[in-house]
């Protein structure tokens, strides 16, 4: 947002966290979502107001990326600066896209009623994704590059679509799979940057790493209140959204540790991978 831009004055957590959503200049998102974090914390919004404007079904977006099948994302050696810039890009996508969820489970699933502390959890998370993206674009500007560049896969808002009536299953497939997988390929992209000398881009995804952790417990957490709650066992239940909410299968290698120390145990998911099915 410019500097004579009149101030932000959300009409609530919930109206807040829909402007950030609906908004498609990137740079006013992550001003709004990073404003309604820091209010929301001091607690001078309310969690909701009539006021609000209705969920968006798709978070808005520039013209660029273009947005295409995944199949056709350009894949380049991480050895060239093409092919780091190419990285970067891929990473800054789903960054963008990990902001919009966690902004979209705040206001979704507001009426619902939750504690208080599960939307402190997930403006932290959306506070961190956005600290993840701001880092990712200024590490492209500083190889002569920019997010929207190249083209970006287009079907990282399906789990959104997928879940977007159900919390339990939201909560199922995009902390404890989605962010899940982050834990479980950022440390070999670390090696690999090390390797080849880019220390900077590695900073970031040491970064990136030891914040996913922590949403995937947050994700964890509230997965396994709920079962608690309705008193069923959450592997077996996890296993049941899965099944009906994600398409494809869970594919190893999995940091076991990283995942454990975030709740999610090898129970969970090891029967949901391509060689058990």
């Amino acid at each position: 947002m410019t500097s004579d831009a009149p101030p932000y004055k959300p009409t609530s957590l919930r109206g807040g966290a829909i402007d950030a959503l609906a908004a498609a200049d990137l740079d006013r998102k992550v001003a709004i979502t990073r404003d309604v974090c820091r209010r929301w914390q001091a607690r001078s919004i309310s969690l909701a107001s009539p006021l609000d404007a209705a969920v968006p079904d798709r978070p808005g977006r520039p013209d660029k990326p273009v947005l295409v099948d995944p199949r056709h994302v350009a894949k380049r050696s991480l050895h060239t600066q093409e092919g780091r810039i190419a990285l970067m890009h891929a990473l800054a996508h789903i960054e963008l896209n990990a902001i919009d969820l966690a902004l979209d489970i705040v206001a979704r699933f507001c009426d619902e009623r939750p504690p208080q502390t599960f939307f402190d959890g997930w403006l932290q998370v959306a506070f961190e994704e956005a600290k993840h993206f701001s880092l990712l674009r200024e590490r492209l500007a500083s190889l002569g590059a920019a997010y929207g560049d190249l083209s970006a896969h287009g079907g990282l808002w399906e789990a959104a679509h997928q879940t977007r009536n159900d919390l339990h299953a939201r909560l199922a497939v995009v902390p404890l799979i989605l962010e899940a997988r982050g834990l479980d390929v950022t440390p070999s992209l670390i090696e690999k940057m090390l390797q080849t000398g880019d220390k900077e881009t590695a900073a970031i995804l040491e970064v990136i790493y030891n914040d996913e952790k922590k949403h995937v417990a947050i994700g964890a957490k509230w997965f396994r209140f709920y079962c608690a709650r309705a008193r069923i066992d959450p592997a077996r239940r996890f296993q049941e959204l899965v099944r009906a909410n994600f398409r494809g299968m869970l594919k190893p290698p999995f940091n076991d540790r990283a995942r454990a120390a975030a709740g999610l145990t090898p129970l969970f998911y090891r029967s949901l991978t391509a060689t058990s099915r």
